[in-house]
């Protein structure tokens, strides 16, 4: 770490939001102008809505992120956790992952933790619940879906079977409907390499509490992918919620009852609840309250945006809408971030004036349900083109194929994409990455000794 007397800019967070806000502050600086520290647990940055391709092995897995020392070379990126912030000092305490706490001195803070899974106390659910905010589970709920198709070829029992063959996914958003979407598909074209499963013996539920799937994109655009899904043989429970999955048995509001070894939690997310411990403003749901421009309220050197973040949206308040917040998308977190950066910068050369206000109308909304399926709400002034099927899909992975951070990420991507026109895809379980010391270990063991061995045969006697 550097001890310069340079004044620092401290971003807590390597997501969307804080990478390029760093990218957009270091772009913005002179020199030698100051220091800037990113904080993260990982070294990497994840562009989620990529995760639902990554678990259908659409997408290369290190093709989804981006690593934070190679596209921030200028910043200083530190591997940890901020645990607390002492605002009276300007002082935050760095957990490292391995060693002890230190403090790290600041001048100027970001707030870009992102948000967590959203969950609720279901007995079995943290034992059993898969979730889909990282590339970490996307690639694990990959290898334990394929797993269960082995499991299910190879066993003759069929309660195991079964169990194997039927996958619980929680929650009909985006995140939701699109795992879920990708999942089938590729177990749909798994299942053409096994002798004794067919699709129509796999058994997929998607349940929501509300009343539609996807609502971003509005009712009928929702009502559209409910149908698809229907179609593809997948049960829409909706109005309903989950009650409990203790060792897999899955127990319904509505009284169903299935047993599967498959349960995906992708019921909202939550901000950060580490927030708690900063001592800054928080609005109702835990985000950090903000002014237009991004500044945290009662402050002029803290700045919030993303997903942890509670930022006025001026233009659903000019419609009329007094309580408009901008959603916690991509979409808003991208140009949050540029705004935020030239903030920070504007404010470290002491132009308070020039802090600008934070204002965007939604573009719309895509969304990806496979292979060559999806639905699009694409927003352009007081008209809305609604789009699904093929079409969506191209709208789908076009957008977000631009959205994705670094022009390197974006030509993987699309030569993923491009390989995946002409080449079958990879439907091959890795499981052993879960534990890949398990083999060797059982290999490099000491072997029992006689006399150990004698005491257990004397007990046993």
């Amino acid at each position: 770490m550097s001890t310069t007397e340079r004044p620092r800019i401290l971003v807590v967070g390597g997501g969307y939001v804080g990478l390029y806000a760093a990218r957009r502050i270091l772009k913005k600086l002179r020199s030698q102008e100051a220091i800037v520290t990113v904080v993260d647990p990982r070294s990497y940055m994840t562009y989620q809505p990529f995760l639902p391709e990554a678990a259908a092995g659409s997408i290369s897995p290190r093709h989804v992120v981006v690593p934070l020392r190679r596209v921030l070379p200028g910043a200083e990126v530190l591997t940890g956790r901020v645990t607390t912030i002492d605002q009276d000092r300007k002082v935050a305490t760095v957990a490292p992952i391995v060693g002890e706490a230190y403090e790290l001195p600041f001048d100027y803070l970001v707030i870009a933790l992102g948000a967590v899974s959203r969950t609720f106390p279901i007995p079995g659910l943290a034992e059993n619940g898969i979730g889909m905010k990282g590339i970490e589970e996307a690639i694990g709920l990959r290898n334990h879906v394929l797993e269960q198709l082995d499991k299910a070829d190879s066993t003759t029992d069929e309660e195991i079977r079964r169990k194997a063959l039927t996958f619980v996914f929680v929650g009909g958003g985006f995140a939701g409907a699109e795992t879920i979407g990708e999942v089938e598909d590729m177990a749909r074209d798994a299942a053409k390499y096994y002798t004794n499963v067919k699709r129509e013996d796999m058994r997929f539920i998607l349940v929501d509490v509300a009343d539609r799937v996807l609502p971003e994109v509005g009712p009928k655009l929702g009502e559209y992918g409910r149908k698809h899904l229907e179609s593809r043989g997948i049960e829409v429970i909706l109005k309903e919620s989950m009650k409990s999955c203790v060792d897999g048995h899955v127990v319904l509001s509505n009284g169903l009852e299935v047993d599967a070894n498959t349960i995906v939690w992708t019921a909202g997310v939550k901000p950060n609840p580490v927030l708690s411990r900063y001592g800054l403003p928080l609005g109702p749901r835990g985000h950090v309250d903000t002014l237009p421009t991004l500044q945290v309220k009662g402050t002029d050197y803290i700045w919030a945006a993303g997903d942890n973040a509670q930022v006025p949206d001026l233009v659903g308040r000019a419609a009329g809408n007094e309580n408009a917040w901008c959603p916690p998308n991509a979409q808003h977190a991208l140009r949050q971030a540029k705004v935020l950066g030239d903030n920070v910068v504007s404010a470290l050369r002491d132009f308070s004036a020039a802090q600008k206000e934070y204002k965007h109308a939604n573009k719309g909304a895509v969304a990806g349900l496979g292979l060559h399926k999806g639905v699009a709400m694409i927003v352009m002034g007081k008209m809305k083109i609604k789009l699904k099927g093929r079409l969506a899909w191209y709208m789908h992975r076009g957008y977000h194929g631009m959205a994705m951070p670094t022009f390197n990420r974006k030509i993987r991507v699309f030569a993923d994409w491009t390989l995946g026109m002409f080449l079958k895809r990879e439907v091959v379980s890795l499981g052993a990455m879960e534990n890949p010391r398990e083999e060797f270990y059982e290999a490099a063991k000491p072997a029992p000794q006689a006399s150990d061995a004698a005491p257990a045969q004397k007990a046993k006697a």
